[in-house]
């Protein structure tokens, strides 16, 4: 099986400037038939725990999206599941799924100001965002696998 560079994308995309939300789903674009800019655009409010509010991690808001494109036939019971699974397998493997929490794991004040940070060498090398985006594609990665994709 060839190994599956989504994860090494996501990271890339969010290390390009996208946020959180942004970057795990603009890693599986080319598989959802969505257009890259309305991808971009209706994930664009969720970085930052959903408008910096510090709530759900965006890595996790942008892999729910991404499952809920790539699984287009999955009743809301079934969507629900699968989303509940990425969460579940997130929070055992950083903690949590709250955007606040996971800062301040990383001794970060969970700042809701509106305006975005700045995207400079310092900003990467303080947070941990950049391997929570690879972390919730690669969740969304082994969900497809195990669902046959």
């Amino acid at each position: 099986m060839v190994r599956d560079l989504t994860p090494e994308r996501a990271e890339e995309l969010f290390r390009g400037g996208c946020n959180c939300a942004q970057a795990v789903l603009l890693a599986f674009a080319d598989r959802t038939g969505a257009e890259q800019t309305f991808l971009e655009n209706i994930a664009k409010p969720m970085g930052g725990g959903m408008g910096r509010l510090r709530l759900t991690c965006g890595a996790v808001s942008g892999g729910a999206m991404a499952l809920g494109l790539l699984f287009p036939e999955e009743t809301k019971s079934g969507i629900y599941a699968l989303v509940q699974k990425l969460a579940a397998r997130f929070a055992e493997r950083n903690g949590s799924v709250i955007c606040a929490d996971l800062l301040s794991g990383a001794h970060l004040k969970a700042d809701t100001s509106p305006a975005a940070e700045a995207r400079t060498p310092e900003y990467y090398k303080k947070r941990p965002c950049a391997e929570l985006v690879r972390d919730a594609a690669m969740i969304v990665e082994e969900l497809l696998e195990e669902n046959g994709r």
